[in-house]
């Protein structure tokens, strides 16, 4: 029976190594984090269970899976570079900004890193945990979409959270994404959340994309737009050289945390 409830470092790693390398071995992995056949295994079993990683004869590779990992997961991952990239959107966001913030767990903690700053912000999100941290702090005036609530993560979907974000023209919109192909698309799970971030894209004068590494090259059905639509990537790592390309060539500003 497998012990382990939550991922840890070694998890993180296991998932980094496979996703830039497509396949690893268990030997390799054993070797490489100084540890047992039999821990690799274990730790491949949790990881393809929980749907970050497949498992395979001899090794593992990346999940190619058209769903989303479950919220309470996904929570969990990365946690480290999430929160350096919350506070370095955070520091960016001067007082009297207008703001858009959609779903995800990423842009969860820059609503956290915000709610601990004084200053005056306005705030529209289609994610009730957003709008619950951020509610916190009396400066702020927060404004919530109507639309069909997901049980899973509290994200607010449909016509009615797109119809009612057309209304406004912010001055930033913060957007999380599932996947960024190496050409430069990205790439989400869900049509109607897509749909959301399109509208929300579309109504910022200025759009900031956050995400970590572990999103770059990772597979997604649905496409949501390409990064040339956006205008600051905020990442806790270097972009592969393919998507540097891309981000180079269309004088998107890119900041690591």
């Amino acid at each position: 029976m497998i012990k382990k409830k939550a991922i840890n470092n070694r998890h993180e790693e296991i998932i980094s190594l496979i996703k830039n390398n497509g396949f690893v071995t268990v030997e390799e992995m054993a070797n490489m984090f100084n540890v047992t056949p039999q821990t690799i295994r274990r730790d491949i079993n949790f990881l393809d269970s929980k749907g970050f990683v497949s498992r395979y004869h001899g090794g593992a590779g990346f999940s190619l899976s058209t769903e989303n990992v479950a919220y309470r997961h996904r929570k969990e991952l990365f946690l480290n570079e999430k929160k350096k990239i919350a506070k370095t959107v955070a520091a960016m966001i001067e007082d009297n900004t207008s703001l858009f913030i959609n779903i995800g767990t990423t842009t969860e903690h820059v609503a956290n890193e915000l709610a601990n700053h004084k200053k005056k912000l306005r705030i529209i999100t289609n994610n009730l945990n957003v709008a619950a941290i951020m509610s916190k702090q009396e400066d702020f005036e927060v404004i919530v979409t109507g639309g069909i609530v997901r049980s899973k993560d509290c994200g607010i979907t449909g016509e009615a959270a797109v119809n009612f974000i057309r209304q406004f023209k912010v001055d930033i919109g913060i957007i999380g994404i599932s996947g960024i192909d190496f050409d430069g698309t990205l790439l989400d799970f869900d049509f109607r959340e897509v749909h959301v971030a399109r509208t929300i894209i579309e109504n910022s004068r200025k759009v900031y994309l956050i995400a970590d590494h572990s999103k770059f090259g990772r597979n997604a059905m649905v496409k949501l737009g390409s990064i040339t639509e956006i205008d600051t990537l905020i990442t806790d790592r270097k972009p592969p050289e393919q998507l540097m390309g891309v981000i180079q060539s269309n004088n998107i500003n890119l900041v690591i945390a």
